[in-house]
């Protein structure tokens, strides 16, 4: 539960703080010891961060791609506007979300490793 309410806070800071390097420089100092002094690894804390982060850049209005993306949606869809370019990526980016965190948890409970000399717990 821990877990997964780590990614839902990061996922929605991220439509208020779009760059990733500064919202994490405002969580980490609360997240990494917070978990830290229930076991969790600190690689663990940023995997949960990457996994909220990354899902949900494209559904952010205050992304400068979200800009980006619509510009090139109008181009070939002249009629399109926010809501259809959230329409259309809304699916993929929850779909990411919770696929990944599922991979994860199974990751978890199998204890494999985050990388080299890295365990999980």
């Amino acid at each position: 539960m821990l877990f997964g309410g780590v990614v839902l806070l990061v996922a929605l800071f991220n439509f208020f703080i779009t760059s990733g390097s500064a919202q994490y420089t405002l969580m980490a100092p609360v997240l990494v010891p917070m978990l830290m002094l229930i076991g969790v690894q600190p690689e663990v804390t940023q995997m949960l961060f990457r996994m909220g982060d990354s899902p949900t850049n494209i559904i952010s209005p205050m992304s400068p791609y979200f800009a980006l993306a619509l510009g090139y949606l109008q181009r070939y869809y002249p009629k399109a506007g926010v809501g259809t370019l959230l329409s259309l990526t809304l699916p993929i980016s929850i779909t990411l979300l919770v696929t990944w965190f599922v991979f994860f948890m199974i990751w978890y409970a199998f204890g494999l490793p985050l990388g080299p000399g890295v365990p999980i717990r």
